[in-house]
């Protein structure tokens, strides 16, 4: 390959947009430019780093028994249907028709697809288990592209889909994909937390993201010092101490209460302490049902919790309006005790209460009328929730449930683990093997996901100085640069 006949050289100046280090260096080297916001051209050094990792890969997941094929980049949008994902990704789904009017989506993720396809097939027991892969395009349409490769709207992924017999064998599985990501990721030299994270749009009960720390990533972690603990933020759990349990009961009370709506002003009024106070939060959700999260007033509500608690969808706080003219409540003086008997007839109100509430005796906040508090509150005396549960988001500093500080951290997801279960293959239907019993039953999945752009990113997020980039010896696009001086003098 000679230099002088590549087509894609350097430059001194990358674009006034680009922000992260590897959107800077990857422009100037000329591996990369962007067409439209959030969809890049691989330049041909590009796509030989790309074509490396995808190379690293492909033997790791052969080894580990995977077999590679490759499903359409346009999935029936009837499948999607079939799942009820048309509303409820975490991306705006693309959609396309052609001639014949039929819908499509452009992939964004691939579970129904691979569903499909293996229920094509007469499925016995003694076919699973197996996991098939591919290397694809997938688009989703999300609202901000930034970070060059670390968030865009077109990139390839290699995702995985493993079906088998039952929970039992699932796990195997599980455990062969966790292993077999951590030898991809060494190979590049990329050090990784597994974090628990949330299973968000691609269902399931319990996944793990690959995560490389660094203060640029969009993902948010909290860890223990010796690392036995790493979650993502959304699903992080944490020790809550019994505040005041000692306390006596004391005679629910009302009284005046000119202060502004924050927390602050409800202590600076009262002069207690925050814990004691009761945080209210009003969300709706998408049936236009009202949920109400309670909380200690020194915790914040995590939305993904809430989320998963309630059985929601999508989650939108309650405007000024709806507070005053549906639930007849005042913003800032919202409370539990009797929110029930004032609402709007044929109101849906959900009321959710995190556990922290049951350590806590005498605890004072609003009373649903403007500039009037309630004092000495006790829950399950003065109200009730629907539903009680963990819905608190975790912060550096809290004590992990086994008493240990947890650290806050950043990084940069580069692949995920999902647990799918019987998610997909009870709501598709046929998507079934025949057991050794003669039964039809659904097959027990999971599937397994990494980025290749955001792999190729993160390596130039984090090997790089001065110069420029770094490239580990296993993706460097060439091994040996020579230069020639002097050339015409023999």
């Amino acid at each position: 390959m000679l230099y002088s006949k590549l087509f894609g050289k350097t430059v001194r100046e990358p674009p006034k947009e680009a922000q992260m280090i590897s959107s800077k260096l990857l422009y100037k080297a000329g591996f990369i430019r962007e067409s439209t916001a959030g969809r890049f051209f691989f330049l041909p050094l590009g796509q030989i780093v790309q074509q490396k990792i995808i190379k690293i890969v492909k033997e790791e997941m052969d080894k580990a028994g995977a077999q590679e094929m490759l499903s359409p980049v346009l999935h029936p949008l009837e499948l999607w249907k079939e799942t009820n994902r048309t509303k409820t990704t975490g991306f705006e789904l693309m959609k396309v028709n052609d001639r014949r009017k039929t819908e499509f989506a452009l992939g964004g993720t691939a579970e129904e697809m691979f569903v499909d396809v293996v229920r094509k097939f007469q499925i016995s027991y003694k076919d699973l288990g197996f996991n098939i892969y591919q290397f694809s395009l997938k688009f989703r349409d999300e609202l901000r592209a930034r970070g060059g490769l670390l968030r865009v709207r077109e990139f390839i992924m290699k995702d995985a889909y493993s079906f088998d017999r039952d929970e039992k064998e699932f796990k195997k599985e599980y455990q062969n994909m966790w292993r077999t990501y951590t030898n991809i990721f060494e190979r590049m030299d990329l050090k990784t937390v597994v974090v628990e994270s949330d299973n968000g749009y691609i269902g399931g009960e319990y996944c793990h993201e690959f995560v490389v720390e660094s203060p640029i990533g969009e993902t948010t972690y909290l860890t223990t010092l010796d690392g036995k603990y790493a979650a993502h933020q959304e699903v992080a759990l944490f020790k809550k101490e019994n505040k005041n349990l000692d306390e006596k009961p004391l005679p629910l009370k009302e009284i005046e209460a000119k202060r502004g709506v924050t927390m602050e002003d409800g202590v600076k009024l009262h002069q207690k302490p925050l814990w004691q106070q009761i945080k209210d939060v009003l969300f709706v959700d998408e049936n236009h049902r009202f949920i109400l999260a309670i909380i200690r007033g020194d915790l914040d509500v995590n939305e993904i919790k809430l989320k998963h608690i309630a059985q929601a969808i999508n989650l939108r706080h309650a405007t000024d309006d709806e507070i005053r003219n549906i639930i007849h409540s005042e913003p800032g003086f919202i409370s539990p005790v009797g929110i029930k008997k004032i609402i709007d007839k044929n109101t849906k109100l959900f009321i959710v209460a995190d556990d922290s509430l049951k350590g806590v005796k005498n605890a004072y906040g609003g009373a649903n009328k403007n500039f009037v508090d309630l004092l000495n509150v006790n829950f399950k005396r003065d109200y009730h929730s629907d539903i009680e549960g963990d819905i608190a988001l975790a912060k550096d500093g809290y004590l992990s449930v086994d008493g240990k500080k947890l650290i806050e951290k950043r990084g940069i997801e580069v692949g995920n683990i999902f647990q799918l279960g019987l998610h997909y293959s009870s709501i598709m239907k046929d998507a079934t093997f025949i057991d050794e019993d003669g039964k039809a039953k659904p097959y027990y999945m999971g599937c397994y996901g990494i980025g290749i752009g955001r792999t190729l990113a993160t390596v130039v997020e984090k090997f790089n100085d001065n110069k420029g980039i770094i490239w580990p010896k296993s993706v460097a696009p060439f091994q040996v640069h020579l230069i020639g001086l002097d050339l015409k003098d023999e």
